[in-house]
């Protein structure tokens, strides 16, 4: 089968990879990809910053597909079908708090198994999700990215000393976490909502499909304490830096970009002025069944700032994604 592969720091190619062959006496199912999506952390690894995704992987975790081989009785050949990409344990403390995110034992494919960039990929059944009838494949493989987001907004509102509606709220970084970060915040009633972004193409789109207001911070400077909430969707250090300044007192930044893993940040700032700080992880099966719910009922748009190319374009998309030559937040490849 084809797939592409991560071969080197800014290199991915079309390979010959064998089809999958599930073990004896597991329960597993083989997907036919239709639809994969090339997400940040796959920006990562091609940019080579990623140490647990290693050259010769098959990248990719955003997908949708069509069952074409089941060991489960769940799930049937010619059934349509998205998937968690964490492949959990079910076991450990987190598992039973149903926080299976933080699996102390867990796996994740397109990082430590073959991943969905590819014409067919095995995991585990417990993984699967079936699809609703009124739902495409395409729109489905936005799943896990929305599923991201649901679940940090859903962290949020814990913390938010208000209703998500009645805050006013900075988005930082028009990305596909970014844009979907808007959708759902609108979809759940909030309208006071800016987005900071730095790449006039992406900002347009964004503006476009979402109805936001975008800035871009280096010429339109953000308010210091201007913000009840703060989404930092690229997790940079400037951006961090950025987030802080923006907060207002007893207000909430949400971190959820990793786009550089150290950094500094004003502790005397977030402690004097009692700001919460909070990390996210992917989402729980909980998050992503909502997050598939609410893609099936049309409330995150018509996703029209996603763009579809065949996989053997893979190499391009990467290249057009890392110059930012591209409007389209989400590339989504086609086997």
């Amino acid at each position: 089968m084809k797939a592409l592969v991560y071969t080197r720091p800014l290199g991915v190619e079309i390979q010959e990879r064998p089809y999958p062959q599930l073990p004896q006496g597991g329960d597993q199912v083989v997907i036919r990809i239709a639809a994969a999506g090339i997400c940040g952390s796959d920006m990562h690894a091609f940019h080579g910053k990623d140490p647990r995704r290693q050259p010769g992987l098959v990248l990719g975790h955003e997908l949708a597909g069509e069952i074409v081989e089941s060991q489960s009785a769940r799930f049937q050949p010619g059934q349509r079908v998205t998937a968690n990409p964490l492949i959990t344990c079910g076991q450990c403390e987190y598992c039973r708090q149903g926080r299976d995110n933080l699996c102390s034992d867990r796996h994740m494919i397109g990082m430590d198994w073959p991943g969905a960039f590819a014409e067919y990929m095995a995991i585990p059944a417990r993984s699967v999700v079936a699809l609703p009838a009124g739902i495409s494949l395409q729109h489905a493989a936005i799943t896990e990215p929305a599923a991201t987001v649901v679940h940090a907004l859903r962290l949020t509102q814990r913390a938010l000393q208000m209703p998500l509606a009645e805050a006013n709220a900075l988005v930082i970084g028009g990305g596909a976490i970014g844009l979907l970060t808007v959708l759902v915040l609108r979809a759940w009633g909030c309208r006071q909502i800016t987005l900071a972004e730095t790449n006039p193409l992406r900002a347009e789109a964004a503006e476009r499909h979402t109805g936001c207001v975008s800035i871009n911070p280096i010429e339109t400077p953000v308010e210091a304490a201007s913000q009840q909430l703060v989404i930092d969707a690229v997790g940079a250090g400037p951006t961090r830096k950025l987030a802080v300044h923006a907060v207002k007192p007893g207000g909430v930044i949400m971190h959820i970009g990793l786009q550089d893993w150290d950094s500094e940040i004003d502790m005397r700032k977030i402690t004097l002025s009692e700001i919460t700080l909070l990390g996210t992880y992917t989402y729980t099966m909980e998050d992503f069944h909502l997050t598939l719910s609410m893609l099936e009922q049309g409330a995150l748009g018509a996703l029209g700032w996603v763009e579809q190319r065949a996989l053997h374009q893979g190499a391009n998309a990467f290249d057009d994604l890392e110059s930012q030559r591209v409007s389209a937040a989400k590339i989504l490849l086609i086997p």
